[in-house]
């Protein structure tokens, strides 16, 4: 008599969603000089429906909370672990912006390898050629 298969972390978290009707999550990833896109592009996924998860700390901009270089840079790599969580909570990704850098193009490899569904408002910076993309704005439709 066969056993049945042992569902994998990734499936039994996709089960538990859909038991909770919980709605599609999408992560945001991108340089952190376009938040005011990454702002945009939350609003319209959560007019939608959508949970969005994004960067919520611009280093870019002076802060008492990194104020301190020693903390800042304990801070920043923090926030990088926290970014990779939220990508694997995530059911998809929109990675927002026409640049790409080397930390965004690591989550997008990241994501990739987790097999989620990659999404670019500027398709042109696809590092890669094995996503889902969209042709400029966004689709609040999940790929």
């Amino acid at each position: 008599m066969p056993y049945p298969q042992l569902l994998t972390p990734e499936e039994k978290l996709a089960d538990a969603k859909a038991r909770l009707g919980i709605p599609v999550i999408v992560a945001i990833c991108g340089s952190t000089r376009f938040m005011d896109d990454m702002t945009a592009a939350d609003r319209e996924l959560t007019w939608a429906g959508h949970i969005v998860v994004k960067p919520g700390c611009n280093m870019k901009i002076a802060d008492r909370l990194w104020a301190d270089d020693a903390e800042a840079e304990a801070g920043k790599s923090r926030l990088d672990e926290l970014h990779l969580a939220k990508i694997r909570l995530a059911d998809e990704v929109l990675v927002v912006g026409d640049y790409i850098g080397s930390s965004t193009t690591a989550e997008i490899a990241y994501a990739r390898e987790l097999g989620k569904p990659v999404r670019f408002t500027h398709p042109e910076v696809n590092p890669g050629v094995h996503s889902c993309s969209n042709s400029g704005g966004v689709d609040p439709k999940p790929a």
